[in-house]
């Protein structure tokens, strides 16, 4: 599958797709999926049975997981950047491949 470049924490925005243009924070990363959930993005309405968790049931919303090569990282100024690896002082980190400063 390989590595992915976008980690759990990260602020993204969508590029590609209905929610194109959309920004939040990233929650989880599914490797295997090639997908992420991005808070506050692709919300789906999720018919719930009810259980101990949650007693009464009914609609919950919540967020669907979006494919990868449809986010792209955010750098501190808020333009979108793609992500890249060097060593620095024998550490490996990921920096803006825009503006060159370490993420």
């Amino acid at each position: 599958m390989g590595k992915l470049k976008i980690k759990t924490g990260d602020t993204v925005r969508v590029i590609a797709g209905d929610h194109k243009g959309s920004e939040g924070k990233v929650l989880t990363v599914f490797i295997e999926k090639n997908k992420a959930i991005v808070e506050g993005v692709n919300m789906i309405k999720k018919h719930m049975k009810p259980s101990a968790q949650n007693p009464q049931g009914g609609i919950v919303e919540k967020e669907a997981a979006l494919q990868i090569s449809n986010l792209s990282l955010i750098n501190s100024k808020g333009e979108t950047t793609r992500v890249g690896y060097r060593v620095e002082d024998g550490k490996k980190v990921r920096y803006a491949k825009k503006s060159n400063e370490v993420i």
